[in-house]
């Protein structure tokens, strides 16, 4: 049941989805892999809209080539953990709900512990090894994958469901060659929010979510596309995998 405050805090969401919509976020549990570019804003917005638990995850250290993009990083942070620093803030944006921070790297032997038992996974990744094992986990899993990735004024968002479509091997087969890329970080912001609006999408259960469908934003031109994607039937990841999806 939701307090007073949390009533007041989300009058305006409730307005839009009603105290049971409000409740099933409050009641959700998501990961985010990666506290980085995209991690901040997608932990800023599901903090905000008052998903009930949120789990971040990162091994990493605040760097200052970090802080034209990572919003949760002030220059007091720099050589902090990164999990701790988003961990501060996150508690301070709402403290109605739980922050998980795990400083970790996520690898074939910490993936079972860090993905049980919730409803999303976050690729917040900014590399296409770590994103490939998220995809694995997901499928193996049968949980939602929430893709994101940015390089310069550009930016990708899709969304997995194991069993029902494209998987991120089906859509990206190959790695791109590995890279320290440029970016700006307005593209971080707006990647991070889109993949936050289908994290939310997906838990109330509302809208037509980014399946099969890999979205394309051009910052420089300021134009949205989709391209629409495939299940690849020979996809070593997923091609046997039926529907899988945890239902809320």
């Amino acid at each position: 049941m939701l307090s007073g405050n949390e009533q007041e805090r989300y009058h305006r969401q409730i307005l839009l989805f009603g105290e049971d919509g409000q409740e099933k976020l409050k009641s959700a549990r998501v990961v985010i892999a990666g506290a980085g570019g995209l991690g901040c804003p997608v932990a800023t917005y599901l903090a905000v809209a008052g998903v009930g638990h949120i789990r971040i995850i990162d091994h990493d250290t605040v760097e200052r080539t970090n802080l034209n993009r990572q919003i949760l990083h002030w220059e007091k942070d720099i050589g902090v953990a990164k999990t701790g620093s988003a961990g501060e803030k996150l508690k301070l944006i709402n403290p109605d709900i739980v922050i998980e921070a795990f400083r970790v790297t996520i690898d074939e032997e910490t993936a079972p512990g860090l993905f049980r038992d919730v409803d999303a996974i976050v690729d917040a990744m900014d590399n296409y090894p770590a994103r490939y094992l998220l995809n694995h986990w997901a499928i193996k899993s049968g949980i939602p994958l929430f893709h994101g990735a940015i390089r310069g004024f550009d930016g990708q968002v899709t969304t997995i469901i194991p069993g029902k479509t494209a998987c991120l091997s089906c859509i990206i087969p190959k790695a791109p060659p590995k890279e320290i890329f440029p970016v700006i970080g307005v593209t971080a912001g707006m990647i991070g929010m889109i993949q936050a609006n289908e994290v939310i999408k997906y838990l109330l259960g509302t809208g037509e979510l980014l399946g099969n469908r890999l979205l394309i934003w051009d910052g420089l031109n300021s134009v949205l596309d989709t391209v629409h994607v495939e299940r690849d039937p020979s996809c070593t990841e997923c091609s046997h995998i039926q529907d899988t999806m945890k239902v809320r």
